[in-house]
């Protein structure tokens, strides 16, 4: 092959001597410089005899590329055991070699899966997850009620100001949205309660209704999954960053115990806080069910009231606030070890926040489904 850019393209000449057809190689085997010979060198391979040679001794300069195109020509010959390499310079000679004759993608062999596999093994996966994250949380309860200090090993002060800025913020600054969200459920379950009875001639027990369901379940229930969407996201969030940021490890290298330092305060923050908000949720959706039944069955406030005190006991009160200490122990403790689950990336971060919300809003409806079972049996 002879061309106007000797330098450049590869020239092919027939060895007389013992009959092996002999590709010379000259000029620049580097980048763009053999980007015209491509086509050409697949055009030899196919007119190519059983045995060749490549010499280089021609070759000018040769970077990856070149050797590349090189190993792949021989490799249309038949491979390094059918061609010969000659070459003035040895480095040559060694960076070819070095190099696969083709580039091949690893094969991915697809296990195949019995059925019971395919169905178990999810399952297998979710079991695992839980009995990992139930480790957790006990790994998090238990330091959070042994390390109430500042430092491990060492005794130190509860600080009182980091947990009232976390009242401030989980309880005070959520009383407007717990109030107006309470306030139209307690609205709606009026209405709805109301022009159901009303076929009956009973609209009076629209106020039974409203009483127990709402101080019973309701109250404490949507309050929680409220914080847990709130505040729950809010605590994965900020301790996931700091993880991100090392700021973790940074406290443990200095000696502190980063349960007892950022999430023992907001336990105690949302201990205190979430009884406090369902008070709140409990009144605003009862004045909600007032104002509803005022309007829609003409019941005064004081037949509203009168009624309310009779349908509702000490106990129905009692039954749903001793839920929520348990309710923020669930939502702190599951934010806190879905926020020690990040990652070095933002992608993990939001996966982990929108873990926290998940698992903590199921767990919550879950303990009060088993606190209802529980009341059953005993009869409260």
């Amino acid at each position: 092959m002879t061309s106007q850019q000797p330098h450049q393209q590869a020239e092919i000449a027939p060895d007389d001597a013992d009959g092996v057809h002999l590709f010379r190689f000259s000029g620049s085997w580097k980048g763009n410089d053999i980007s015209h010979v491509a086509g050409r060198l697949d055009e030899l391979a196919g007119q190519a005899p059983e045995k060749s040679r490549i010499d280089l001794s021609d070759v000018t300069a040769i970077d990856t590329l070149g050797a590349w195109t090189i190993r792949r020509f021989m490799g249309q010959l038949g491979g390094a055991e059918k061609v010969e390499l000659v070459s003035k310079k040895r480095q040559y000679v060694e960076l070819i070699e070095a190099l696969p004759t083709e580039l091949k993608q690893p094969e991915k062999k697809q296990e195949k899966r019995t059925l019971f596999e395919r169905i178990f093994t999810p399952v297998g996966r979710v079991i695992l997850s839980a009995w990992e994250d139930t480790v957790a949380v006990m790994f998090i309860l238990g330091s959070a009620v042994r390390g109430a200090h500042l430092k491990v090993g060492k005794r130190g002060g509860l600080s009182p100001a980091a947990i009232i800025n976390q009242i401030d913020r989980m309880g005070v600054q959520a009383v407007p949205i717990i109030v107006l969200m309470s306030f139209l459920i307690g609205a709606i379950i009026a209405q709805q309660g109301a022009f159901q009875l009303r076929y009956f001639g009973a609209e009076l027990f629209v106020v039974d209704l409203v009483g127990i369901l709402q101080l019973r379940e309701i109250g404490v229930l949507l309050t929680a999954i409220m914080i847990a969407g709130r505040s729950g996201s809010a605590i994965t969030a900020e301790i996931g960053s700091m993880k991100m940021r090392e700021e973790i490890d940074a406290l443990k290298v200095m000696g502190m115990s980063p349960i007892g330092i950022l999430v023992f305060p907001r336990l105690v923050a949302l201990t205190i806080s979430l009884p406090l908000l369902t008070i709140i949720a409990n009144f605003s959706a009862l004045a909600g069910a007032a104002l509803v039944t005022r309007t829609y069955s003409g019941i005064t406030f004081v037949t509203f009231l009168a009624r309310l005190h009779e349908a509702v006991d000490f106990s129905s009160i009692l039954a749903g606030m001793i839920k929520a200490p348990f309710m923020a122990l669930i939502i702190g403790v599951m934010a806190a070890v879905e926020g020690l689950k990040v990652g070095g990336s933002a992608e993990s971060l939001g996966k982990q926040v929108t873990q926290s919300v998940v698992k903590s809003i199921f767990v919550v409806i879950l303990v009060d489904g088993l606190f209802a079972i529980f009341y059953a049996a005993i009869n409260f």
